[in-house]
């Protein structure tokens, strides 16, 4: 990540790029390619960097036994990103042209494919527990159903707040939970420990998601990688929207519900929409939440981390709170 939070573990974060870029290579030389080209954009590595920084955190730390999950995570997060990608009909993800776009649809979802199967025989070949495949296949399915969730209510005007907060749930959240989760099982932390990581992993994975919800309003292309407005674009109501109907009068509740529920939305539609959500609170509103996730993260760190690690995770959450890319 493009921050000096992680500094404890930097070392670590170097050789996991270096086995990471061997753990795409395929005999077949497309999908080599297809792998290099989604590793080269680099990404904030989030989730391994996670799992890393928690595992280092326990009582019986060992890289080279850590390494193989890490890497499966950052696999699984890359190839679930392929194929929302292709599901999203995106061009650019990160800056950089998606795999849909520059090798067509059927290679991107196969590349994907490929991807969470690496995964999962880096774990076997590593000969972990049963409990660590639990865990990963959970999450992958979690995965899936987030994806299938947004897709299914896409335009539509969610019925709470606590449908917006399942969703990302699933998409993120849980996510980062398992990395967290998975990080103190391996490191050697105890139960209770490695319970409290847990629930920081969940409540840091909220914050970021609505936080990355709000880049879609806050942000311009050049500034995320994507078009302003993208998600919106592609029927995502996300919760500056949701707070804004609940804010708005009637006529512009009707003028925005009208806008975000048409599935051909022009270019000057969307930035209307745009427009309307950011004259109400939906975006401070947004982010009180994202804090208060925050927050509840910082308290759920387990008093047993070394110093080090405990100032890495709260710089963690500071970076998401106040991230801009």
């Amino acid at each position: 990540m493009k921050s000096d939070m992680f500094d404890v573990i930097r070392q670590d974060l170097e050789i996991f790029e270096e086995e990471l870029a061997q753990a795409v290579v395929s005999e077949t030389a497309l999908i080599t390619d297809v792998g290099k080209h989604l590793i080269s954009s680099g990404g904030k590595r989030l989730r391994p960097a996670l799992f890393l920084l928690t595992a280092r955190g326990g009582a019986s730390f060992a890289y080279a036994r850590a390494l193989p999950i890490a890497i499966a995570l950052e696999l699984i997060h890359t190839a679930s990103l392929v194929h929302d990608d292709v599901i999203d009909e995106a061009d650019t993800r990160r800056g950089a042209v998606t795999t849909n776009a520059k090798w067509g649809n059927q290679v991107a979802i196969l590349s994907g494919d490929y991807l969470f199967a690496r995964a999962f025989k880096l774990v076997a070949e590593a000969g972990y527990d049963s409990s660590v495949y639990v865990k990963l296949a959970h999450l992958v399915c979690t995965l899936s159903e987030g994806e299938i969730l947004q897709d299914h209510t896409a335009y539509q005007v969610p019925a709470s707040e606590e449908t917006y907060y399942e969703r990302i749930r699933k998409k993120t959240a849980d996510f980062l939970e398992i990395c967290c989760e998975l990080g103190g099982a391996i490191g050697g932390m105890s139960a209770a420990d490695t319970e409290h990581m847990a629930l920081y992993g969940h409540a840091i994975g909220m914050a970021f998601q609505i936080t990355d919800d709000l880049l879609d309003y806050r942000q311009t292309s050049e500034d995320i990688g994507k078009p302003a407005g993208h998600d919106l674009a592609q029927g995502f109501v996300t919760l500056p929207v949701i707070r804004a109907l609940e804010m708005l009068d009637a006529a512009g509740r009707a003028e925005l519900t009208a806008l975000i529920t048409n599935p051909k939305m022009t270019a000057q539609e969307v930035a209307r929409a745009l427009e309307i959500v950011r004259t109400t609170d939906g975006l401070d509103y947004a982010q009180e939440k994202a804090d208060a996730y925050l927050e509840r993260a910082k308290n759920a760190l387990p008093e047993t981390l070394d110093t080090e690690v405990r100032e890495a995770f709260l710089m963690a959450a500071d970076f998401i709170g106040r991230r801009e890319f």
